[in-house]
């Protein structure tokens, strides 16, 4: 399974760089918004660090308006991917993109039924939101199995399933049992996914015995 970051924040796309295990970045008004830097600014930076697919998102309610800000963003840079909402409008705007050979990621998806009609459009990437459906009093995971089933039932393989809105280690563990392609992530989950108290108490206890270690070479 693929690991993607969730953010705006340059500085956390390095770190997971450095650590060799980013895949891609998913991005949206929000994130961005936090930085307080301008988008543009932003985007590239982030395209200039990342190799693999950035999510770039539209901000236009109409179809018309999404695609005009689609073929601008990809001019963007090779690996941008076009964010689209879960919309009629959106779904419009998803066609016509790929049929240009700009990849897309519907987003804001919330049932199954949306993955399905996104897979039909021929977007690249759908992204379900879990942690907002456990917000709800809902099952997240659930919905993540279930847009797998339908998938694997009918082979869709052109489309991709990331797991987003994560909020803890445990919602990426499952996304990867599932089989999802890929999580994406805030870096505070990320950095989560490394640690483990018995691995601390490990490391602590190895330190302290080689200190008693006679004739070290290090």
């Amino acid at each position: 399974m693929q690991f993607f970051l969730d953010t705006g924040n340059v500085e956390e796309i390095r770190q997971a760089l450095d650590w060799g295990i980013l895949d891609g970045v998913t991005t949206n008004p929000t994130l961005i918004a936090k930085t307080g830097r301008p988008f543009l600014e932003v985007a590239k930076e982030i395209l200039k660090l990342v190799d693999g697919p950035v999510s770039l998102e539209t901000v236009s309610p109409d179809a018309d308006g999404m695609v005009k800000e689609g073929k601008m963003l990809a001019e963007l840079g090779d690996n941008v991917v076009v964010k689209i909402p879960m919309t009629p409008e959106g779904m419009k705007a998803v066609a016509r993109l790929e049929s240009e050979g700009i990849p897309t990621n519907v987003t804001l998806i919330f049932s199954p039924s949306q993955a399905l009609i996104a897979a039909k459009v021929g977007a690249s990437y759908v992204s379900p939101f879990v942690g907002r459906v456990d917000d709800v009093s809902n099952d997240g995971m659930k919905l993540i199995r279930d847009i797998k089933t339908i998938f694997d039932n009918y082979n869709i393989t052109e489309t991709e399933i990331i797991v987003a809105s994560a909020r803890h280690p445990m919602h990426v563990v499952e996304a990867a049992l599932i089989g999802a392609d890929i999580c994406t992530m805030p870096f505070d989950v990320m950095k989560k996914l490394f640690q483990h108290p018995l691995t601390d108490r490990g490391i602590e206890l190895f330190l302290k015995d080689w200190e008693k270690v006679p004739g070290k070479p290090f």
